[in-house]
């Protein structure tokens, strides 16, 4: 799990914007930029190269859960 006092620092390396913890805590998803990074091993990778883009339902969910993130 992502400490939260680091999870207010990061942001999306693409959007500049927050990132929200997936459900499952393996993903660090951007509202903005539609993209989930992987966190491995504790760990989050903050590289576009490895992100992956959120599916149009995934992005849709995750905005409903997340009202007032930025977008």
């Amino acid at each position: 799990m992502i400490d939260r006092e680091l999870l207010a620092i990061l942001v999306c390396p693409v959007s500049k914007t927050s990132l929200v913890v997936s459900q499952d805590g393996e993903e660090l998803q951007c509202v903005a930029s539609g993209l989930a990074y992987p966190v491995r091993d504790g760990i989050p990778v903050l590289l576009a190269d490895e992100a992956r883009e959120l599916a149009p339902e995934e992005l849709e969910a995750l905005r409903k859960q997340t009202p007032g993130v930025e977008t």
